[in-house]
């Protein structure tokens, strides 16, 4: 009697593709620089406001790639896969708790905390981000990981300390917390739908985020800004925010959210780099640890090597791949098998060995 069993194929040697590690802290790269120029603009317009014009133009931008790309592949097969129904709760998720939760929970608790308080509470979302990924999402880990983030976030600390913490009544900083949070939900719910566009993705959020923060700082009394401010402003945000949030979603997909999560900590280090340029601001002893402490924790990610025996269930998604090792199918069309594209396929029952990230053929327990 024939088995209905799928066939499980031995396989091993597949080199561990580290793009995901290098997209994240690019993404850091951007975000991190667009500090220093925010700042810059916020000598005539108010913060609240400028979030606002920032997501704004993050997502505007994106919408009008995303227009360009559309007429300039009309004829040829897309690389990405669309967002279905079935993403739609994860995406409605990552905009309530990333675009409207935590800059509304941010800018109250702002209100009700000092800076230098603020400044060390916004380093605990990557480490809630890291837990629930851990914890809830049930994303693997090793004490490699947990040092190399551990040595990220401290050095980001010592960035962002600006002496003793003053004293408060707590609500702000609990607020200020809660928007961590909601950020952290929000890394580990875009996880969920990291396997579509990742422009669209950027695209939506921005724009959401954009009108809530604009339609908060109006409510406050704040006045918009001059032309060129506004088109500076869109700019910063369409490079920081816009596609730094394109490649962190791409980096999600292939990495994971706790290794994303870790990598984008390093942000504060570009920012701080760029400003002793742009500001002459003088090297101190604290910006040596903190570069010293964030190679050390990104030498520990990048020679992360997770090597043994797994299995890949039966499954049928769709998402930006070429051929290789996890995809063997065949096509009803003519397609390189090393041309990326997209389209709905069936993974068979594979067992193999080689060293992988928790990406998105690699979410299985241990």
């Amino acid at each position: 009697m024939m088995s209905n069993q799928p066939k499980i194929i031995a396989l091993s040697g597949i080199h561990i593709n580290r793009s995901g590690a290098y997209l994240a802290l690019l993404a850091a790269l951007l975000f991190g620089v667009s500090t220093p120029f925010a700042k810059i603009l916020l000598e005539g317009v108010d913060a609240i406001l400028l979030a606002g014009v920032l997501y704004l133009g993050a997502g505007l931008g994106l919408a009008v790639v995303l227009i360009v790309r559309r007429i300039w592949r009309r004829s040829r097969p897309t690389t990405e896969a669309p967002l279905v129904r079935k993403d739609l709760p994860w995406l409605v998720g990552a905009v309530i708790f990333g675009g409207v939760g935590g800059p509304l929970l941010l800018m109250v608790g702002l209100q009700k905390t000092a800076a230098a308080n603020a400044s060390l509470l916004l380093n605990s979302e990557a480490v809630l981000t890291a837990v629930l990924a851990w914890t809830v999402f049930r994303e693997h880990f090793e004490k490699r990981i947990i040092w190399g983030m551990l040595a990220i976030v401290t050095g980001a600390v010592i960035l962002s300390w600006a002496g003793r913490p003053e004293g408060s009544s707590g609500t702000g900083e609990l607020l200020i917390a809660l928007a961590c949070l909601a950020w952290a939900v929000d890394n580990n719910v875009t996880r969920m739908i990291s396997g579509g566009d990742p422009q669209i993705i950027a695209c939506v959020k921005g724009l959401i985020a954009g009108v809530v923060n604009i339609t908060i700082g109006l409510a406050h009394g704040s006045q918009l800004p001059s032309g060129s401010t506004l088109g500076m402003a869109a700019v910063v945000g369409l490079v920081g925010y816009g596609i730094s949030l394109q490649l962190y979603v791409v980096a999600l997909r292939h990495i994971g959210t706790a290794r994303t999560g870790a990598y984008f900590s390093v942000a504060p280090f570009a920012g701080a780099a760029v400003a002793l340029l742009m500001f002459r601001t003088p090297l101190t002893v604290s910006f040596i640890s903190a570069a010293l402490l964030m190679a050390l924790g990104i030498w520990l990610h990048l020679t992360e090597r997770h090597v043994h025996e797994h299995i890949h269930e039966n499954v049928v998604h769709e998402h930006k791949h070429a051929h290789d090792e996890h995809h063997e199918h065949s096509h009803g069309q003519e397609i390189s098998r090393h041309e990326p594209h997209s389209h709905p396929h069936t993974h068979k029952t594979l067992r193999h060995t080689h060293a992988h990230y928790p990406d998105l053929h690699h979410r299985h327990p241990h």
